[in-house]
């Protein structure tokens, strides 16, 4: 049986993986999964007076340990991984999409004066540089605003720090996924703006093929799964977190939203996408080092295992 190590995930990011493991379809295609446990907030406070990336450590929360050796394969935001393959150590590549398209939003206060995005013209947003809502909110606050009036700075990576820093005010908005959007709304809170987002799996080149269409094979499954029956697995997002937060653990599946669930087949990233997505990740400053975006992508593998995941 092949042994992979995973760097450990949130439901909002790897439900199908946690499914296929909770499931044993991982099992089923040869495939021994370990976690890795990461640092979800890999920055542990707010830094208002920020708001560029350029000097940030890329990997301060996805990606960190496979660069250490401790991990073969994480899954993040698109656009992250694209920095994170830019500046590896190690060699990783993008493999394809990951199954899971995640939601999220742009979040204020109830007490807030924000009622729209436009109005958050020169207010601190916390986002997780780096990370997918960090690129989601330039992306949504860009249709609004001008970029000099936008205003992301750097928060913790786990949405409830986040929540917490724009609660008490340090913060004027935050970007959160579920289930603390759920938790924000039950609460009082607005959501000003929401969207989607693709993210990628990354790996060593201890992932042949073989192996990650095997991978795919039981994500494929866990997908099927997942669109039979979306209420049924709406407990996972507050099991994950109820150990340690105890305003989850008071949520009930009927808190969440089974429209926010959104699972597909892992799939080869669309070559014309690939370009336009690095074209604007450059567009922001970052990417400076990358002539081609095939070079961030594992092109060979990402081919031959695409083929017998979709058989």
């Amino acid at each position: 049986m092949k042994k992979l190590v995973l760097e450990s995930t949130s439901p909002f990011q790897g439900l199908p993986e946690l499914v296929a493991y909770n499931e044993g379809l991982f099992e089923q295609e040869g495939i021994e999964i370990e976690w890795a446990d990461r640092d979800e907030a890999g920055v542990k406070e707010v830094a208002k007076d920020a708001s560029n990336p350029l000097g940030v450590n890329p990997f301060g929360s996805h990606g960190k340990l496979l660069e250490q050796g401790k991990a073969d394969m994480y899954n993040a935001c698109e656009w992250g991984n694209y920095c994170r393959v830019e500046d590896t150590s190690v060699g990783s590549r993008q493999l394809g999409r990951r199954g899971i398209v995640t939601y999220a939003a742009i979040v204020v206060r109830p007490d807030s004066d924000v009622y729209t995005a436009q109005q958050l013209a020169n207010k601190t947003v916390g986002v997780p540089f780096y990370a997918g809502t960090h690129y989601l909110a330039l992306h949504l606050l860009s249709g609004f605003l001008p970029r000099d009036l936008i205003k992301v700075v750097p928060a913790p990576s786990g949405s409830r720090n986040r929540y917490n820093a724009m609660m008490n005010g340090t913060i004027e908005a935050a970007t959160l996924t579920e289930p603390y959007i759920s938790l924000a709304e039950k609460n009082g809170c607005r959501v000003i703006c929401s969207a989607f987002y693709h993210g990628t799996e990354v790996a060593s080149d201890k992932v042949d093929a073989d192996t990650y269409a095997r991978f795919n094979r039981a994500v494929k499954e866990a997908v099927k799964r997942i669109n039979a029956d979306k209420t049924k697995y709406l407990q996972y997002f507050i099991d994950y977190h109820k150990a340690k937060d105890p305003e989850i653990a008071k949520l009930t599946s009927a808190d969440l939203r089974a429209g926010r669930i959104v699972v597909c087949d892992p799939a080869p990233i669309p070559q014309a996408e690939l370009e336009r997505t690095a074209e604007w990740v450059k567009s922001w400053g970052m990417l400076e080092e990358t002539e081609s975006p095939l070079s961030l992508v594992n092109v060979l593998v990402q081919e031959q295992a695409h083929r017998p995941a979709a058989e």
